[in-house]
């Protein structure tokens, strides 16, 4: 399953112009304050109103900090880097509030987010997070030296509003334009207007350009998030052996980086290498340990490696920790259930379950999720009539629920096949190749069912596949004698997503490719895909008969164009 590269800072989802205006006017910014000591919330409202700032609310920690930015957006967030260790934040700083927020895209890349923290906190996290605040107040401040930082953060966004405008009105090839035409007008600010156009270029797929101005900023600036942006788009690219070492080297000049331990482990999970991943994810969590996603990865990990009690481990402080947290999920009490489940533990297995109906019951997907978990206690304990019951409970129940992840749909799919529903383990399989988002290809929908012994069922989803491949087929050729080249080009893309290697899509999707390229002019990122596309058709079958002649249609374009070409 392909897992789609997500740029750390861009996918944010409010597109709305409205708030963006001339912010020469201090008493026009709205503040959020984020420190749980009520007397420092009240010291630095008195300082923001010496600064004719007004507009000001409070959040006493991450929780309230989220659930107040989940309503509205502010210019600026002032956050206490110790924001304490109560049951709101379980052990959150402000730094992991900040990654929480950009994670979820609770705040768009243009807003201002200071981070006030001691001297001993600043020399030990300068320079050694991807995803840093906008700036950083060391106490103790004065009122000066705080306006100076706000003034110094507005004229810098100033610098910065034709470019974030086209981002937030979703012209992101706007954006990148305008990244390049700042990187020559301000000087200055060269390197962060590099630094925007390559997340920006992320944030598109746009995975080779990104590279390439990654690597131009490493020539004159060897900064950590640099590298670490330049083994993201290796691992999109599927350069893994670069990525580990790009990565590896980064770890030893800088060893509390904490999202290239995350990044590192993907890549070694890519690789093959399971138990290192699990490693890396353990010295990661030694150093950082309070973060619910990597807390969780090496739960997942643990768990595919066969180190149960790791997987327990991280599990059971999973669903702890975010306990308070807004972002809980149902799903992590599904895979301590599943985890004890391996273990023989039934017991604390039921105890989960009811933790989970207890704390979560608001939640849309918590009874898919219980049913789920019932259902794995139930085959436990050799009750295959009860577990049955639960499952066709949670299949029923897939349509009331928001955003349930692959992975725990394929669980349900194995868990219906050991039980005999064949009909519902197919229904789940077929909504799971027709979502876009899954990752699921056609390919993997066959592979559960083979592996799991069960030919017929393999063959009749193929069978399905030979029918929407030949729809999608159809869809295009229509759209092309329309002369919609670039919605033949879509459907074509969007049939390979659910069957890359599709030896009727593959050939029909380079065609409508090259056949735009001709018609309507040269498209770098659209060729680089032309070519991959016809590489991967002569890596499945050499000798097809339609592989010389979309060479020779590839070629001719790019001499049409002028585009040089190497061997």
């Amino acid at each position: 399953m392909q897992k789609r590269i997500i740029s750390p800072t861009f996918g944010y989802a409010g597109n709305n112009l409205e708030w963006i205006r001339n912010m020469a006017d201090y008493s026009e910014l709205s503040v959020l304050i984020v420190d749980p000591n009520p007397g420092m919330r009240g010291s630095l409202h008195n300082m923001l109103n010496q600064c004719e700032i007004t507009r000001i609310e409070y959040a006493v920690g991450s929780g309230t900090a989220i659930r107040q930015l989940s309503r509205r957006q502010f210019d600026i967030v002032l956050c206490e880097y110790d924001l304490g260790n109560g049951s709101e934040n379980n052990g959150q700083d402000g730094q992991q509030l900040l990654e929480d927020l950009r994670h979820h895209r609770l705040i768009p890349p243009w807003c201002i987010f200071m981070m006030i923290t001691s001297e001993g906190v600043y020399s030990r996290v300068i320079g050694a997070v991807e995803l840093a605040p906008t700036d950083y107040v060391l106490k103790p401040f004065t009122v000066d030296a705080l306006l100076q930082r706000i003034r110094r953060a507005v004229e810098r966004r100033d610098v910065f509003w034709p470019v974030y405008q086209h981002v937030a009105a979703g012209n992101i090839r706007k954006a990148i334009t305008g990244c390049k035409e700042g990187e020559q007008a301000n000087p200055r600010y060269a390197t962060d207007y590099a630094r925007l156009r390559a997340e920006l270029l992320v944030s598109i797929d746009d995975l080779v350009e990104a590279e390439f101005v990654y690597q131009a900023i490493l020539l004159t600036r060897p900064t950590a998030w640099a590298k670490l942006g330049l083994a993201r788009c290796q691992f999109g690219l599927g350069k893994l052996v670069e990525a580990q070492q790009t990565l590896t080297d980064l770890l030893q000049q800088h060893t509390t980086f904490m999202a290239a331990y995350d990044l590192l482990a993907r890549t070694l999970q890519a690789l093959g290498q399971q138990q290192s991943a699990k490693k890396v994810l353990e010295d990661a969590v030694d150093i950082s340990p309070h973060m619910v996603r990597r807390l969780r990865h090496l739960g997942e990990v643990a768990f595919a490696t066969g180190d149960v009690g790791v997987a327990e481990r991280a599990f059971k402080q999973v669903v702890t920790k975010a306990k308070y947290s807004e972002f809980r999920d149902p799903e992590d009490h599904v895979k301590l259930v599943k985890t004890l489940v391996k273990k023989g533990d039934a017991y604390q297995a039921g105890g989960v379950i009811r933790d989970m109906e207890r704390s979560l019951r608001n939640n849309a997907n918590t009874d898919t999720c219980r049913a789920i978990a019932a259902g794995m206690v139930q085959q436990m304990a050799g009750n295959m009539t009860a577990a049955a019951a639960e499952l066709t409970t949670a299949v029923n129940g897939m349509a009331n629920t928001r955003g349930l992840s692959s992975e725990l749909k394929l669980d349900l799919i194995q868990s219906c096949l050991n039980v005999k529903l064949d009909q519902q383990a197919s229904s789940v399989m077929l909504d799971l190749m027709n979502d876009d988002d899954s990752g699921v290809s056609m390919d993997d929908a066959v592979e559960v069912f083979e592996k799991a012994g069960r030919h017929d069922l393999a063959q009749g989803m193929g069978e399905q596949i030979k029918m929407q491949v030949g729809e999608l087929l159809a869809h295009a050729a229509q759209k092309s004698t329309e002369g919609d080249l670039r919605a033949a080009v879509d459907t074509l893309n969007a049939g390979l997503r659910k069957a890359p290697a599709n030896m009727a899509l593959l050939p029909a999707a380079a065609s409508a490719i090259l056949r735009q390229l001709d018609d309507m002019g040269w498209e770098a990122p659209l060729a680089e895909q032309a070519a991959y596309l016809l590489e991967r058709m002569r890596k499945i079958d050499a000798h097809h008969p339609a592989l010389d002649a979309l060479l020779a249609q590839y070629h001719h374009t790019q001499r049409k164009y002028g585009i040089a070409t190497s061997a």
